[in-house]
């Protein structure tokens, strides 16, 4: 169970948001690469970030602060989501030491995209599907598609991508708990795995995301909770261990 603590940039900051609501924006440290580090030490299996510039821009925004990140992480994989939208943005990202680039609203308007660089870039694309009572959310989750989570899903599993991030988007940043049954629903009906996010507030999340390890779910993007101290990762790190030595 990979435990991966994110970090919002915005404007150079690490930062979080409601809903994805840009204009409900808490700033939390003037430094990410310090962010970064902090999880680190707490046992962080891996980094999320995500630039909120770039989302908005659908152009990396943030480069610098990613950069510094990645230097912070050392052997320690980052991935990283917002605004990558063109072949330059993921090489960009890729040449900079990040190991997985997260596609989102391109990929749900232009999934031939995504059959695209599953192929040039395999290995390293991961699909950020952001999703409402099952439906799909672009472009910063301000517009709600037709599609559907665990068609697309399936989809992209057959053009290469190695993960899904499954976000309810109704529950992210509000620390009213993990939508497990959404998660692993979507997780029993593809073969690669996912990674929970939105609303992981709770060590009973983490045990939750343990039990569902069996369906396909792989880990959880962690965000508000490590912010408010809602959730300890240390302590969430050693609950996996256990877990694991119990099996």
């Amino acid at each position: 169970m990979l435990l991966i603590p994110a970090i919002d940039i915005k404007d150079g900051k690490c930062v979080r948001l409601r809903q994805g609501r840009m204009d409900d924006v808490t700033v939390f440290d003037e430094d990410p690469a310090a962010v970064a580090e902090r999880w680190l030490a707490a046992g962080a299996d891996r980094i999320h970030v995500v630039d909120l510039d770039g989302a908005t821009a659908g152009k990396p925004v943030n480069k610098v602060a990613v950069e510094r990140i990645i230097r912070a992480c050392g052997q320690v994989p980052v991935q990283v989501g917002g605004g990558i939208r063109n072949e330059e943005a993921i090489d960009t990202y890729l040449e900079l030491g990040v190991e997985y680039v997260i596609l989102g609203t391109r990929a749900i308007k232009e999934p031939h995209f995504v059959s695209d660089v599953g192929v040039e870039f395999a290995g390293h694309v991961i699909v950020g599907l952001d999703a409402r009572n099952g439906k799909v959310a672009t472009d910063g989750w301000s517009k709600l598609s037709n599609h559907d989570v665990l068609d697309l899903a399936q989809q992209f599993e057959r053009d290469g991508v190695v993960a899904i991030i499954h976000t309810d988007i109704a529950r992210d940043g509000m620390m009213e708990g993990l939508n497990i049954e959404a998660t692993r629903e979507l997780a029993s009906a593809i073969t690669i795995p996912v990674l929970a996010s939105g609303g992981v507030t709770t060590l009973a999340d983490i045990e939750a995301l343990c039990d569902a390890e069996e369906d396909g779910v792989a880990g959880a993007v962690i965000g508000r909770a490590l912010y408010e101290g809602g959730l300890d990762l240390a302590a969430a790190r050693k609950l996996v261990e256990e877990r694991q030595q119990a099996s």
